[in-house]
């Protein structure tokens, strides 16, 4: 997955900066300062001073504590304050806070577990924001006028503009990270339809969108056999399989889907019970015995390696898969 290297930039206006507390040193040296004393003393005073300094050392983690999650929640507020938008240029500015902030949080435990608790707060879930603004699947009808109220009422027409590409593609980045940092994401992805979406946005949508889309369908599959029930009912597979055998695709989206299929095909061998136990075979009748076999194979590749050798594994691979389809 590229949840590093997909996390962009944003405005440092919205940045998160999780920096240490200059107060906290303070009150550290300052217990640190009794202990000194303390050695002067009597034995009868050190354990009192002991004990006094663990109680700094402990308020000094709660406040630390306190001031990442305000600092997470602030930046969340900020990112889907313009996320919710009715422009799209305001969109993909919340959209790129988001983002900047998952990926800061990525680096650290204790800051994932602050955004998982996060995601319990309704006001702060990021992912419902995505459906029903950047992801939204607008109708045909939806910029036809229905009534002449707005004409002769005092009230302005609310006017929303559409997604473009560029936020399509920020928008599926950021479900993929929060989906990857919070197992929940998942379940309210679920709720909102996101596999039938995605499977839209990868069918109709450019080569830009498309990649994110592989990615982000990754991430919502792993360990949710509710969305893999969902992929398999949008024949998920036959799409992926018409991109990777179509010549006249983008190389790299072709590739891209060979990562996808050792992904999925990895995940899913490695499950005593799957939802979907019939894909082995759904790819040895769409892509032939031979590339079929190659990615089963190839699927159980660096179980043992360290991520980044995973990473370039994987591409290596989805090269090989790609090959044995252009070869046979």
């Amino acid at each position: 997955m590229q949840l590093s290297g997909s996390i962009g930039s944003c405005h440092r206006s919205k940045e998160m900066h999780l920096k240490k507390a200059l107060w906290s040193e303070g009150l550290l040296n300052e217990g640190s300062g009794g202990d000194d004393v303390s050695i002067n003393t009597e034995k009868a005073s050190e354990s009192s001073t002991s004990s006094s300094s663990t109680a700094v050392e402990e308020l000094v983690k709660s406040l630390s504590k306190e001031r990442v999650y305000s600092e997470v929640t602030l930046a969340l507020r900020s990112g889907l304050r313009d996320a919710r938008a009715e422009f799209s240029f305001l969109r993909v500015r919340g959209l790129r806070s988001l983002l900047k902030s998952l990926r800061s949080l990525a680096h650290c435990d204790s800051s994932i577990r602050l955004f998982s608790h996060s995601q319990s707060i309704p006001d702060l879930q990021v992912v419902p924001v995505l459906f029903q603004h950047s992801l939204k699947e607008s109708s045909e009808n939806e910029s036809l006028v229905e009534s002449l109220d707005h004409i002769f009422s005092v009230d302005p027409m609310r006017i929303t503009s559409p997604s473009t590409d560029a936020e399509v593609a920020l928008a599926l980045r950021v479900l993929e990270g929060c989906c990857l940092l919070h197992r929940e994401s998942t379940v309210l992805a679920h709720r909102h339809k996101a596999v039938p979406v995605l499977m839209n946005i990868l069918s109709t949508r450019g080569v830009l969108e498309q990649g994110a889309c592989l990615d982000a369908l990754i991430s919502i599959m792993l360990d949710s056999s509710a969305n893999q029930m969902e992929f398999e009912h949008c024949n998920g597979i036959e799409e992926v399989a018409e991109l990777i055998t179509d010549k006249q695709v983008d190389e790299n989206l072709r590739l891209k889907c060979g990562e996808f299929l050792l992904l999925l095909i990895g995940h899913i061998n490695g499950r005593e019970r799957s939802t979907m136990a019939s894909i082995n075979e759904d790819i040895r009748r769409l892509l032939g015995e031979k590339s079929a076999s190659l990615i089963w194979a190839a699927s159980q590749f660096g179980s043992t390696l360290d991520p980044e050798q995973r990473l370039t594994a994987l591409h290596i691979q989805a090269r090989r898969v790609l090959e044995s389809l252009d070869l046979y």
